[in-house]
């Protein structure tokens, strides 16, 4: 089970910090993933990161405003956000699964946190 949570109402120009915590799976054996979707929008990938930490990978729309980290004493991924825009907004969920852009190679997925960014 994945829970994400940090989502909220921000001005365009600044920062979030999502956490997703996991429960009942071996947490440093999965790559993690974010992807955000917003309305009437495909899911889209925004970052992932390897089991080790070793790998990390994101998109150009988000790439140098965007920072995945975990720590995996603590079965937690993060995703940093900063220099918000609101182009951002969407829905942003944690997943655990294969070191993969693709939603489908991904197993377990959290809930869903709202990000808007206002302008």
């Amino acid at each position: 089970q994945l829970q994400a949570s940090g989502g909220g109402l921000v001005q365009a120009g600044g920062s979030l910090r999502l956490s997703c915590a996991a429960s009942g799976l071996t947490f440093s054996s999965y790559s993690m993933g974010w992807f955000r979707q917003a309305p009437g929008k495909e899911r889209e990938f925004v970052g992932r990161i390897s089991a080790s930490s070793y790998r990390t990978n994101y998109p150009d729309s988000v790439k140098g405003r965007f920072t995945i980290s975990r720590d995996n004493a603590k079965n937690t991924v993060y995703l940093q956000m900063s220099s918000l825009k609101p182009e951002d907004t969407a829905v942003y969920y944690c997943a655990a699964g294969s070191y993969s852009v693709l939603p489908s190679a991904y197993n377990y997925w959290g809930q869903g946190t709202q990000v808007t960014v206002s302008s």
